[in-house]
């Protein structure tokens, strides 16, 4: 196997693990509001993800570092013509990141639900707009000989993208929603379970959609085979959290997205950014990538370092695995402004 197709699959491994784990916090992120009806409830579900959260966020930040550096064209090409919708996501990111750090310093309801907006705010977008980002990657942009962007942020706003937006919004609401179940006691898991059933049944069906949309476009015999297994893992996240087995549940969704994932990388390769224009202009693995030598020393690095950070990632959610309960969780009473 040569050493691009190896790291093109590495970063489809890399953004995929970033999709699963980060999915459930922003769905925890989403229904902060939603789930939590006191302030005792919404400390419990920030405590759910509070040790992993910033965790998760290094997959992304190790599968950018990756494309700038085993295909910087297409980190340079991507990262142009997408400008506007990454500085959203990173703006979204920062305010969710502060928010949870802020949220506990004031001492008013006010300030706490001002800072649980951020939260929610802080995870929307980015969900709805990863789904855009991946979405447009599989369709293609209009690029030229230099390998530029030449479209503008409305050529994104496709009816496409904003389904995959829409798609990637709600399964990580459902996702986050089985991991609540999952994580925490009494009647928020139960409530949990709840709005689960009913997430789960709203996203089947632009779920459904946008990866019908995607094998039909854009697929091959083995995105049909992922698409296939992605739309009963789904049905069967819906079956198992009626049936109270919020464990399982959880692992569905997160193949769902594992394997929904999987079918987009498949069903763009050998491209990894297509032109909507001339074909010839569109970046594949061969024409993007660095040098041998480049992908070569970073093989060897990845092999001695990134079983190091599994390792210690593993170890964190392990220590981390009981359950919440909002029972543990300090009483404080605070003025309602």
């Amino acid at each position: 196997m040569e050493l691009t197709t190896i790291w093109f699959i590495a970063i489809a491994v890399l953004f995929t693990g970033y999709f699963v784990l980060e999915g459930f916090d922003f769905g925890v992120g989403v229904l902060l509001p939603v789930l939590g009806r006191e302030d005792r409830e919404r400390r419990a579900m920030i405590t759910t993800i509070g040790p992993v959260w910033d965790g998760n966020e290094v997959w992304l930040i190790t599968a950018g570092g990756a494309m700038f550096a085993a295909f910087p064209h297409w980190y340079a090409s991507l990262f142009s013509g997408f400008y506007l919708l990454f500085f959203l996501i990173l703006l979204g990111l920062i305010v969710r990141g502060v928010a949870f750090e802020y949220r506990g310093k004031g001492d008013t309801a006010q300030w706490r639900r001002r800072w649980d907006a951020c939260i929610v705010a802080g995870s929307a977008l980015p969900s709805f707009l990863w789904g855009m980002v991946v979405a447009n990657i599989v369709r293609g942009v209009p690029l030229d000989a230099n390998f530029d962007c030449t479209g503008s942020i409305w050529g994104l706003l496709n009816g496409y993208a904003l389904l995959g937006g829409l798609t990637m919004l709600l399964l990580f609401a459902t996702h986050g929603a089985y991991f609540l179940h999952l994580r925490t006691t009494g009647d928020l898991s139960a409530r949990a379970r709840t709005i689960g059933l009913r997430l789960g049944a709203a996203t089947a069906v632009p779920a459904l959609a946008f990866l019908v949309w995607t094998q039909a476009a854009h697929g091959n015999g083995a995105s049909l085979v992922l698409v296939t297994g992605a739309v009963l893992a789904l049905v069967a996240g819906l079956a198992l959290d009626f049936k109270g087995r919020g464990g399982w549940a959880f692992a569905a969704t997160a193949l769902t997205i594992a394997l929904a994932s999987a079918a987009l990388f498949c069903a763009l390769w050998p491209d990894v950014l297509p032109s909507t224009g001339d074909p010839a202009n569109g970046l594949t693995a061969q024409n993007a990538a660095a040098t041998d030598k480049t992908l070569g020393i970073m093989t060897w690095a990845a092999v001695v370092f990134l079983p190091i950070v599994l390792l210690y990632q593993g170890w964190t959610y392990w220590v981390f695995r009981k359950r919440v309960s909002v029972d543990r969780i300090p009483d404080e009473r605070i003025p309602a402004a």
